[in-house]
């Protein structure tokens, strides 16, 4: 196996402390992006007004998860995070067919986040400023400039995260308070909103008086989980951390915990504060602007200049989020490379920069694909937009990237990471009592675990029935990427399967490499 020394050094060890790869893993949520894109959708087509019990159930579930995935954590630091703990836990043919899920999963997310910055950068230009930019070029110049950004130095990125994450939360924060202090028309609602049971009762067809058609709450709990995707990241940067046996099981719970309690209480205040009727009803579309149920409350509670203030944020915070995202796939694209039995494309793809040490290669390709994607989904949105009688299609254009680019690889990608989860779940129990290489807690890392895999298996389940029955994500809910999902989700898990199988038996000296490509002290932490 040959490699470039220079090149393949690893990334930089002690580069980022534990404020730095919490801000990052927080960034990826990105709270107001979660907020303002993903509330509305479980409001108005999935649980109604219990969207809030909706986060709180998955709160409850991926807590109990990152249990696990924390004392995996304290054992195995790796770029790779679920490629390397499931590796280890399940051996190298899972750990390659979940990299493989994650990997395509990330590079989704970004491609998607763009998708949402670039509608709401070209919107807010247009309405603050009265300058018309194509979103396209928009998209186009924000992937070069989180290219630019991540390919330099790390510590860039975590530092532009932590100033656009303390500002989302202030702002969200500020709103909610107001809220809890004024009240709002119809109460605070307790029993219908963030009870239990809220999360599972399905959008009923005129609820409240409005003129709304029926939703599932499939939709809602769903897009709930998806607000958390990019937590799990506290793994993949334990490589650049200074003590990744304690700064990533502490960001990990840290991370997990606090976006759980703050989407429960900020959904809630945003249910509050536009009531029951209103919610419903501009969730669904009735001023032609989901986002209104953040933007009206928030300008009548906090004034104009909060208003604005807050639509600069959601666009800064969606590019903040996509370059969290971006970060995120470049380490796995970065992981799987230095383990393909390929190797002049195995040497390219693990090199980092001799200066920086960041995964440049590998961010060079996440931008190149990203960008592709783009094109190709720009490409055939605007066909659609030619002929109105295609199911789905939009007759404003400038919705697409919304409305087309946001939301179906971001059910895509979603369904993807809680695939990933369930199997990680199974990692953690396979490390710690299968292979018995350290002795586990019973609670920590064998009910935890299963309590956690089974709650995400019926998020799946949930979420697999609502796309049977021809129900997802609104204009899009013909979409063949929507309808073909579960096939998705299970052809490229067997593709994974098929591929680390091939590379077991024609390269033996690499499959025992994949996934245990860690720091040298991970093995046998105690």
């Amino acid at each position: 196996m040959s490699t470039n020394k220079d090149s393949q050094q690893g990334l930089r060890k002690g580069a980022i402390g534990l404020t730095a790869v919490l801000f990052m893993a927080v960034a990826n949520a990105a709270p107001i992006t979660a907020m303002s894109f993903n509330v509305p959708v479980g409001a108005g087509y999935g649980n109604g007004i219990g969207v809030p019990a909706g986060f709180l159930f998955a709160t409850i579930v991926l807590s109990i998860f990152a249990i696990g995935f924390s004392a995996m954590a304290k054992r195995i630091t790796t770029a790779g995070a679920f490629y390397g703990f499931i590796s280890q836990g399940l051996g190298q043919v899972w750990g390659m067919a979940a990299g493989l899920l994650a990997t395509i999963s990330y590079i989704l997310f970004e491609g998607t986040l763009i998708g949402g910055f670039s509608f709401f950068a070209s919107n807010t230009l247009s309405s603050m400023a009265g300058i018309e930019v194509s979103w396209l070029i928009i998209a186009i110049a924000g992937m070069i400039l989180i290219w630019v950004l991540t390919y330099f130095d790390i510590t860039v990125a975590a530092a532009i995260l932590g100033v656009t994450l303390v500002a989302e939360i202030l702002l969200l924060l500020a709103f909610g308070v107001s809220v809890l202090v004024k009240g709002g028309p119809d109460g605070f609602m307790i029993a219908e909103t963030i009870s239990p049971m809220a999360a599972f009762g399905n959008l009923e067809a005129g609820a409240f008086g409005t003129s709304v058609a029926a939703g599932t709450a499939a939709l809602g709990i769903f897009f709930a989980f998806w607000s958390w995707i990019g937590f799990e990241t506290t793994a993949a940067y334990g490589e650049e951390s200074k003590d990744p046996k304690h700064v990533v099981p502490r960001a990990t719970m840290i991370a997990v915990i606090g976006l759980g309690v703050f989407y429960t209480f900020i959904s809630w205040m945003a249910v509050v504060a536009n009531g029951a009727k209103t919610t419903v009803e501009v969730s669904a579309g009735s001023t032609g602007n989901p986002v209104d149920l953040w933007l009206i409350p928030v300008q009548e509670n906090l004034g104009s200049l909060s208003s604005s203030f807050y639509r600069v944020l959601l666009v800064i915070g969606s590019f903040a989020c996509a370059m969290a995202f971006h970060n995120a796939a470049s380490r796995y694209v970065f992981a799987l490379g230095r383990e393909l039995p390929f190797a002049g494309i195995r040497d390219r793809l693990s090199s980092t920069h001799p200066t920086h040490q960041s995964p440049a290669v590998a961010s060079t390709v996440v931008t190149v694909l990203n960008i592709v994607m783009v094109l190709l989904f720009a490409t055939f949105s605007t066909a659609w937009t030619s002929d109105p009688s295609v199911e789905g299609a939009t007759s404003d254009p400038t919705l697409l990237p919304y409305v087309v680019i946001y939301t179906v690889p971001s059910l895509v990608g979603t369904a993807f990471i809680l695939v990933v989860q369930v199997i990680c779940s199974f990692a953690v129990i396979g490390y710690f009592w299968g292979k018995k290489k350290h002795k586990g807690n019973v609670l920590t890392t064998l009910v935890a675990p299963l309590v956690g895999a089974a709650g995400m298996i019926y998020a799946l389940t949930l979420l697999f029935s609502a796309v049977g029955s021809g129900f997802a994500a609104g204009n899009q809910s013909n979409s063949l990427m929507v309808k073909y999902l579960p096939y998705e989700v299970f052809g490229t898990l067997l593709i994974g399967l098929l591929y680390a199988l091939w590379v077991k038996s024609k390269h033996p000296e690499i499959y025992e490499e994949i996934g245990r490509t860690t720091m040298e002290e991970a093995h046998e932490r105690v």
